[in-house]
Protein backbone atom coordinates (compact mmCIF):
# COMPACT_ATOMS: atom_id res chain seq x y z
CA UNK A 1 0.00 0.00 0.00
CA UNK A 2 2.81 2.44 0.80
CA UNK A 3 4.48 1.71 -2.56
CA UNK A 4 1.21 2.43 -4.32
CA UNK A 5 0.77 5.73 -2.52
CA UNK A 6 4.36 6.72 -3.25
CA UNK A 7 3.85 5.93 -6.92
CA UNK A 8 0.71 8.03 -6.87
CA UNK A 9 2.62 11.05 -5.62
CA UNK A 10 5.14 10.67 -8.43
CA UNK A 11 2.45 10.26 -11.09
CA UNK A 12 0.07 13.09 -10.20
CA UNK A 13 0.64 16.83 -10.17
CA UNK A 14 0.84 18.52 -6.80
CA UNK A 15 -2.36 20.50 -7.19
CA UNK A 16 -4.86 21.28 -4.43
CA UNK A 17 -8.12 19.41 -5.01
CA UNK A 18 -11.29 19.99 -3.01
CA UNK A 19 -12.98 16.62 -2.42
CA UNK A 20 -16.66 16.97 -1.49
CA UNK A 21 -18.95 14.05 -0.67
CA UNK A 22 -22.73 14.48 -0.94
CA UNK A 23 -24.53 11.98 1.29
CA UNK A 24 -27.91 11.38 2.92
CA UNK A 25 -29.30 9.13 5.59
CA UNK A 26 -32.11 7.92 3.32
CA UNK A 27 -33.05 7.91 -0.33
CA UNK A 28 -35.59 10.23 -1.91
CA UNK A 29 -34.24 13.49 -0.51
CA UNK A 30 -32.81 14.73 -3.82
CA UNK A 31 -29.17 13.96 -3.10
CA UNK A 32 -28.21 13.19 -6.70
CA UNK A 33 -29.97 16.29 -7.99
CA UNK A 34 -27.92 18.28 -5.50
CA UNK A 35 -24.70 16.60 -6.63
CA UNK A 36 -25.38 17.22 -10.33
CA UNK A 37 -26.53 20.82 -10.10
CA UNK A 38 -23.92 21.85 -7.54
CA UNK A 39 -21.22 20.34 -9.77
CA UNK A 40 -22.57 22.21 -12.79
CA UNK A 41 -22.73 25.47 -10.86
CA UNK A 42 -19.09 25.05 -9.84
CA UNK A 43 -18.09 24.23 -13.42
CA UNK A 44 -19.98 27.25 -14.75
CA UNK A 45 -18.05 29.37 -12.25
CA UNK A 46 -14.80 28.29 -13.89
CA UNK A 47 -13.76 25.34 -11.78
CA UNK A 48 -12.51 22.07 -13.31
CA UNK A 49 -15.04 19.71 -11.76
CA UNK A 50 -15.33 15.95 -11.79
CA UNK A 51 -18.46 14.21 -10.49
CA UNK A 52 -18.05 10.63 -9.34
CA UNK A 53 -21.26 8.61 -9.26
CA UNK A 54 -20.52 6.52 -6.18
CA UNK A 55 -24.04 5.12 -5.80
CA UNK A 56 -22.53 1.99 -7.25
CA UNK A 57 -25.62 -0.18 -7.68
CA UNK A 58 -28.28 2.48 -8.32
CA UNK A 59 -26.41 5.02 -10.38
CA UNK A 60 -28.40 7.76 -12.12
CA UNK A 61 -26.16 10.81 -12.50
CA UNK A 62 -25.87 10.28 -16.27
CA UNK A 63 -29.67 9.94 -16.55
CA UNK A 64 -30.28 13.25 -14.79
CA UNK A 65 -27.96 14.88 -17.32
CA UNK A 66 -29.59 13.19 -20.30
CA UNK A 67 -26.33 11.44 -21.14
CA UNK A 68 -25.70 7.88 -22.26
CA UNK A 69 -22.67 6.00 -21.04
CA UNK A 70 -21.47 2.94 -22.89
CA UNK A 71 -18.88 2.22 -20.24
CA UNK A 72 -18.98 2.64 -16.46
CA UNK A 73 -17.17 1.64 -13.28
CA UNK A 74 -18.19 -2.00 -13.69
CA UNK A 75 -16.00 -2.12 -16.82
CA UNK A 76 -13.12 -0.61 -14.85
CA UNK A 77 -13.52 -3.28 -12.18
CA UNK A 78 -13.44 -6.14 -14.69
CA UNK A 79 -10.49 -4.64 -16.53
CA UNK A 80 -12.23 -3.78 -19.79
CA UNK A 81 -11.65 -0.03 -19.55
CA UNK A 82 -9.49 2.43 -17.62
CA UNK A 83 -11.04 5.14 -15.47
CA UNK A 84 -9.90 7.72 -17.99
CA UNK A 85 -11.74 5.89 -20.78
CA UNK A 86 -15.16 5.91 -19.10
CA UNK A 87 -15.27 9.66 -18.32
CA UNK A 88 -18.26 11.42 -19.91
CA UNK A 89 -18.20 15.08 -20.94
CA UNK A 90 -21.10 17.13 -19.58
CA UNK A 91 -22.01 20.84 -20.01
CA UNK A 92 -19.56 23.57 -18.97
CA UNK A 93 -16.64 21.14 -19.00
CA UNK A 94 -18.00 18.99 -16.17
CA UNK A 95 -16.53 15.47 -16.19
CA UNK A 96 -18.64 12.50 -15.09
CA UNK A 97 -17.43 9.13 -13.85
CA UNK A 98 -20.53 6.93 -14.28
CA UNK A 99 -21.40 3.86 -12.24
CA UNK A 100 -23.68 0.97 -13.20
CA UNK A 101 -27.43 1.06 -12.50
CA UNK A 102 -29.53 -1.92 -11.48
CA UNK A 103 -26.49 -4.16 -11.09
CA UNK A 104 -26.44 -6.11 -7.86
CA UNK A 105 -22.79 -6.99 -8.32
CA UNK A 106 -21.85 -3.32 -8.03
CA UNK A 107 -23.69 -2.95 -4.72
CA UNK A 108 -21.93 -5.99 -3.28
CA UNK A 109 -18.31 -5.31 -4.17
CA UNK A 110 -15.60 -7.19 -2.34
CA UNK A 111 -12.68 -5.42 -0.68
CA UNK A 112 -10.45 -6.28 -3.64
CA UNK A 113 -12.99 -4.84 -6.08
CA UNK A 114 -13.20 -1.62 -4.09
CA UNK A 115 -9.40 -1.58 -4.23
CA UNK A 116 -9.64 -1.92 -8.02
CA UNK A 117 -11.64 1.31 -8.23
CA UNK A 118 -9.19 2.96 -5.88
CA UNK A 119 -6.18 1.86 -7.94
CA UNK A 120 -7.86 3.24 -11.05
CA UNK A 121 -7.66 6.75 -9.58
CA UNK A 122 -3.87 6.46 -9.55
CA UNK A 123 -3.94 6.41 -13.37
CA UNK A 124 -6.21 9.45 -13.71
CA UNK A 125 -4.55 12.46 -15.32
CA UNK A 126 -7.56 14.68 -16.03
CA UNK A 127 -7.02 18.05 -14.27
CA UNK A 128 -9.40 18.56 -11.36
CA UNK A 129 -10.10 21.47 -9.00
CA UNK A 130 -13.13 19.94 -7.27
CA UNK A 131 -14.07 16.27 -7.04
CA UNK A 132 -17.74 15.86 -6.08
CA UNK A 133 -18.82 12.40 -4.91
CA UNK A 134 -22.46 11.42 -5.15
CA UNK A 135 -22.47 8.76 -2.44
CA UNK A 136 -25.18 6.16 -1.97
CA UNK A 137 -27.89 6.81 0.61
CA UNK A 138 -27.51 5.22 4.03
CA UNK A 139 -24.48 3.77 5.77
CA UNK A 140 -23.23 1.11 3.35
CA UNK A 141 -19.50 0.34 3.26
CA UNK A 142 -19.00 2.40 0.10
CA UNK A 143 -20.62 5.44 1.74
CA UNK A 144 -18.33 5.17 4.76
CA UNK A 145 -15.30 4.75 2.53
CA UNK A 146 -15.94 7.75 0.29
CA UNK A 147 -17.11 10.14 3.00
CA UNK A 148 -14.14 9.33 5.22
CA UNK A 149 -11.84 10.12 2.33
CA UNK A 150 -13.38 13.52 1.55
CA UNK A 151 -12.41 16.95 2.84
CA UNK A 152 -16.00 18.13 3.13
CA UNK A 153 -19.20 16.14 3.70
CA UNK A 154 -22.58 17.57 2.72
CA UNK A 155 -25.54 15.77 4.33
CA UNK A 156 -28.81 16.39 2.48
CA UNK A 157 -32.02 16.40 4.53
CA UNK A 158 -35.64 17.29 3.89
CA UNK A 159 -38.68 17.96 6.06
CA UNK A 160 -39.53 14.35 6.84
CA UNK A 161 -39.01 12.70 10.25
CA UNK A 162 -37.21 9.73 8.70
CA UNK A 163 -34.86 12.03 6.82
CA UNK A 164 -33.68 13.66 10.04
CA UNK A 165 -33.45 10.42 12.03
CA UNK A 166 -31.53 8.69 9.25
CA UNK A 167 -29.25 11.70 8.82
CA UNK A 168 -28.51 11.54 12.54
CA UNK A 169 -27.73 7.82 12.20
CA UNK A 170 -25.30 8.52 9.35
CA UNK A 171 -23.57 11.30 11.28
CA UNK A 172 -23.34 9.11 14.37
CA UNK A 173 -21.71 6.21 12.52
CA UNK A 174 -19.26 8.45 10.68
CA UNK A 175 -18.30 10.36 13.82
CA UNK A 176 -18.16 7.62 16.44
CA UNK A 177 -16.78 4.79 14.32
CA UNK A 178 -14.77 6.57 11.64
CA UNK A 179 -13.58 9.89 13.03
CA UNK A 180 -15.51 12.30 10.77
CA UNK A 181 -16.29 15.26 12.99
CA UNK A 182 -17.55 18.06 10.73
CA UNK A 183 -20.62 18.05 8.48
CA UNK A 184 -22.36 20.57 6.23
CA UNK A 185 -26.15 20.28 6.44
CA UNK A 186 -28.19 21.12 3.34
CA UNK A 187 -31.97 21.33 3.55
CA UNK A 188 -33.64 20.35 0.28
CA UNK A 189 -37.15 21.00 -1.07
CA UNK A 190 -37.94 23.61 1.58
CA UNK A 191 -41.37 25.25 1.40
CA UNK A 192 -40.64 28.42 3.40
CA UNK A 193 -37.60 30.69 3.85
CA UNK A 194 -37.13 29.52 7.45
CA UNK A 195 -37.76 25.80 7.00
CA UNK A 196 -34.12 24.99 6.30
CA UNK A 197 -32.77 26.69 9.40
CA UNK A 198 -35.54 25.07 11.45
CA UNK A 199 -34.53 21.60 10.26
CA UNK A 200 -30.89 22.41 11.02
CA UNK A 201 -31.83 23.49 14.54
CA UNK A 202 -33.75 20.27 15.14
CA UNK A 203 -30.78 18.19 14.05
CA UNK A 204 -28.18 20.15 16.00
CA UNK A 205 -30.32 19.98 19.13
CA UNK A 206 -29.84 16.21 19.10
CA UNK A 207 -26.24 16.05 17.89
CA UNK A 208 -25.11 18.67 20.42
CA UNK A 209 -26.55 16.52 23.19
CA UNK A 210 -25.31 13.09 22.10
CA UNK A 211 -22.41 13.48 19.66
CA UNK A 212 -19.02 15.18 19.53
CA UNK A 213 -19.46 16.77 16.09
CA UNK A 214 -19.65 20.18 14.43
CA UNK A 215 -22.56 20.86 12.10
CA UNK A 216 -22.50 23.85 9.75
CA UNK A 217 -25.62 25.11 8.01
CA UNK A 218 -24.76 24.94 4.31
CA UNK A 219 -28.06 26.37 3.11
CA UNK A 220 -31.38 25.38 1.54
CA UNK A 221 -32.79 24.52 -1.88
CA UNK A 222 -36.43 25.61 -2.21
CA UNK A 223 -39.11 23.30 -3.53
CA UNK A 224 -39.33 24.22 -7.19
CA UNK A 225 -41.74 23.01 -9.86
CA UNK A 226 -39.14 23.98 -12.45
CA UNK A 227 -36.74 21.44 -10.95
CA UNK A 228 -39.45 18.77 -11.19
CA UNK A 229 -39.96 19.69 -14.84
CA UNK A 230 -36.22 19.56 -15.47
CA UNK A 231 -35.98 16.05 -14.02
CA UNK A 232 -38.77 14.87 -16.30
CA UNK A 233 -36.89 16.35 -19.25
CA UNK A 234 -33.66 14.64 -18.07
CA UNK A 235 -31.97 18.00 -17.81
CA UNK A 236 -30.31 19.74 -14.88
CA UNK A 237 -32.38 22.67 -13.68
CA UNK A 238 -29.38 24.96 -14.10
CA UNK A 239 -29.55 24.37 -17.84
CA UNK A 240 -33.28 23.91 -18.37
CA UNK A 241 -34.43 26.81 -16.18
CA UNK A 242 -31.37 28.89 -15.26
CA UNK A 243 -33.38 31.64 -13.54
CA UNK A 244 -35.57 29.34 -11.47
CA UNK A 245 -35.47 29.57 -7.65
CA UNK A 246 -33.58 26.28 -7.27
CA UNK A 247 -31.02 27.19 -9.95
CA UNK A 248 -30.29 30.47 -8.18
CA UNK A 249 -29.91 28.58 -4.90
CA UNK A 250 -27.42 26.13 -6.43
CA UNK A 251 -25.30 29.02 -7.70
CA UNK A 252 -25.30 30.50 -4.20
CA UNK A 253 -24.14 27.18 -2.75
CA UNK A 254 -21.39 26.94 -5.36
CA UNK A 255 -20.18 30.33 -4.16
CA UNK A 256 -19.97 28.93 -0.64
CA UNK A 257 -17.91 25.96 -1.84
CA UNK A 258 -15.57 28.35 -3.65
CA UNK A 259 -15.09 30.19 -0.36
CA UNK A 260 -14.09 27.03 1.50
CA UNK A 261 -10.34 27.06 2.16
CA UNK A 262 -8.37 24.70 -0.02
CA UNK A 263 -6.76 21.80 1.84
CA UNK A 264 -3.05 22.30 2.26
CA UNK A 265 -0.13 19.97 1.74
CA UNK A 266 -0.97 16.27 1.68
CA UNK A 267 -4.66 16.67 2.44
CA UNK A 268 -4.95 19.05 -0.48
CA UNK A 269 -3.84 16.60 -3.14
CA UNK A 270 -6.11 14.33 -5.12
CA UNK A 271 -3.68 11.49 -4.41
CA UNK A 272 -4.33 11.96 -0.70
CA UNK A 273 -7.99 11.22 -1.40
CA UNK A 274 -6.86 7.96 -2.97
CA UNK A 275 -4.41 7.24 -0.17
CA UNK A 276 -7.17 7.57 2.41
CA UNK A 277 -9.35 5.21 0.42
CA UNK A 278 -6.47 2.75 0.18
CA UNK A 279 -5.99 2.97 3.93
CA UNK A 280 -9.67 2.37 4.54
CA UNK A 281 -9.76 -0.54 2.11
CA UNK A 282 -6.88 -2.14 3.98
CA UNK A 283 -8.10 -1.51 7.53
CA UNK A 284 -11.83 -0.90 7.46
CA UNK A 285 -13.24 -3.55 5.19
Amino acid sequence: MNDQAAGLRRMMKQKPVQVVAVASGKGGVGKTNVSVNLSLALAAAGKQVMLLDADLGLANVDLLLGLQSKWNLSHVINGQRSLEEIIIDAPDGLKIIPAASGTQMMSELTASQHAGIIRAFSELHTPVDVLVIDAAAGIADSVISFTRASHEVIVVVCNEPTSLTDAYALIKVLSEDHGVKRFNILANMTRTPTEGSTLFTKLTRVTDHYLDVTLDYFGAIPYDEYLVKAVKKQQPVLKAYPQSPSALAFRKLAGKVNDWPLPDQASGQLEFFVERLIQYSATGS
